[in-house]
Parts: C-alpha cells; sequence; structure tokens
C-alpha cells in the first residue's frame, strides 16, 4: 500500500498475487479476530485479492468492511473475490494509505497487513489510520521480521536471497526487519496501549514446501524484486536464476523446512 514516491519491493506479479490470495483473517489475522464485534466499521487498508477482507467482514456484519489498495488492477480482483463470497456488507476501493479518503473517526477498526514494512513512511501512515479512527477505536497491523527467515538445507543461493531482498527493501527505504519495530512506530504515531505478539510462520509438509519455494523462484526472476535488484545493481539476471534454482532444489529436499516470525500489534486511539 504505497503513494507512487514509494516503492513496493514485491510488485503484482502473478508469483505474489498468487501467494497473497492464500491468506485469510482465520489464519493471517487470528490476532484480531478477538477483537472485532458485530456491528463495527472496518477499514483494511492495503488488501490485496481481499481474502482476509472477506473473513473481517463476516466478523464484525451487519457492520461495514472497506477494503483499499493503491493498485487499480489488485481493487479489480478484489471485486472479483467480493462476486464469489456473496456478502454485502465488504466492499473495495483505490486509495493510499498516507491520504485516506474518509472522514476523521469513521471507523471502530484499521487493519493493514504486511504494509508498513514497504512504506518509506510507515509513522505518517500510522497517524492517518489513527486519524480515521473513532476514540477508543482499534488498529492491528502485521509484519514479518525477514532477518528472523531461516531454512534447511542451508544453500548459499538462499543466503544470497535474503541479502539482495533486504538490499532492494532498503533502496526502496523500506525496513524488510519492519516487524519488531511495529510497536515503536505506532506509538509515535500516537496511539496508547500497544499490545504486541508474535507468530512463528513454519513451511515442513511438502504442498507447503513446494508452494513456497517455487514461489520465490518465481518472484526472484520474474517480479518487480527482480527488476529492481538488477535495476539497482545489486544483482545480475545470471545470479538471480542461481537464486531461483537454490529456491526449487531446496524445495524437493526431503528435509526441507523453512520458518520466519510474524509480529502482530493490536493498539487504541487515545480517548
Amino acid at each position: 500500500m504505497t503513494l507512487p514516491s514509494d516503492r513496493y519491493t514485491h510488485g503484482h506479479h502473478a508469483s505474489v498475487v498468487g501467494q497473497h490470495a492464500r491468506r485469510t483473517a482465520e489464519r493471517d489475522a487470528a490476532y484480531l479476530l478477538p477483537y472485532l464485534q458485530p456491528g463495527m466499521r472496518l477499514l483494511d487498508v492495503g488488501c490485496g485479492p481481499g481474502t482476509i477482507t472477506s473473513g473481517l467482514a463476516r466478523a464484525v456484519a451487519p457492520g461495514e468492511a472497506v477494503g483499499i489498495d493503491v493498485v487499480p488492477a489488485v481493487v479489480e480482483t478484489a471485486r472479483g473475490h467480493l462476486a464469489e463470497t456473496g456478502l454485502t456488507n465488504m466492499r473495495f476501493e483505490e486509495g493510499s494509505v498516507y491520504a485516506l479518503a474518509f472522514e476523521d473517526a469513521s471507523f471502530a477498526v484499521v487493519h493493514a497487513h504486511q504494509v508498513l514494512q514497504h512504506l518509506a513512511r510507515p509513522v505518517e501512515a500510522a497517524r492517518e489510520m489513527l486519524r480515521v479512527l473513532r476514540p477508543g477505536g482499534i488498529v492491528a497491523v502485521r509484519d514479518a521480521d525477514y532477518a528472523t527467515m531461516i531454512g534447511w538445507p542451508r544453500l548459499p543461493e538462499l543466503d544470497r536471497w535474503l541479502q539482495v531482498y533486504h538490499a532492494v527493501a532498503a533502496r526502496n527505504g523500506a525496513d524488510a526487519d519492519a516487524g519488531r519495530r511495529l510497536g515503536a512506530w505506532l506509538r509515535e504515531a500516537g496511539f496508547e496501549d500497544v499490545r504486541t505478539t508474535a507468530t512463528a510462520v513454519t513451511f515442513a509438509d511438502r504442498d507447503s514446501v513446494l508452494n513456497w519455494g517455487d514461489s520465490w523462484a518465481d518472484r526472484v526472476t520474474h517480479s518487480s524484486l527482480a527488476e529492481q535488484a538488477v535495476e539497482y545493481g545489486l544483482a545480475t539476471r545470471d545470479d538471480l536464476e542461481a537464486i531461483a534454482a537454490g529456491w526449487r532444489a531446496w524445495a524437493r529436499s526431503e528435509d526441507a523446512f523453512f520458518a520466519y516470525v510474524n509480529v502482530e500489534c493490536v493498539a487504541f486511539r487515545p480517548h
């Protein structure tokens, strides 16, 4: 969820959107669900294909859930998902987290999944989320911390992938290790009673390992990550092809394991 001045490290290649479409509120926003009540009005910032938004919409029904994303094509994908769900309390709009097109104090909940890590100005974005929250309203944010990513077998190609990813994100003014900073960013933005937890994500069964490894092989050669790495002089096309081969080899090892930490924060607008 970015302004044109921000550059989204992942981009919207099919390999990226496909991973995002696997997300659900039940798994990826489980930390938020206990706070939701029927009748709440909820804003999902950087909603992507809308698969988390729909689960949140069910939790607040008959309250309204509004999903926004800065990329028009992604909003259209989310609207297609809406048509499949049949939900009547959910809608999707194009919009920027830096300039939300909503009145002050117009939502009970603002949610952002894997958004702040891609922003050059995360505190500014959090302040805008604060603005549209009612007094006592809830913000819920969740981001990965790439420095926690570990795998086995440990291949030099995967170490190189993590190095390139960090370098591209830094060049974009973002922080790939944003998870650990979420609480600090929210407090700086003016939120109170910040509640921070962390959840380990693991890939150890055959299906999830193959999906994860092959997805990153595609992303590191075809997505915006690949384009930016070459443009910035951080990797060559040959480097990226070697990394992709490493991901595919890792995914086909019977010992393949991968894990990382997501950090999630729930915080409240002061009364």
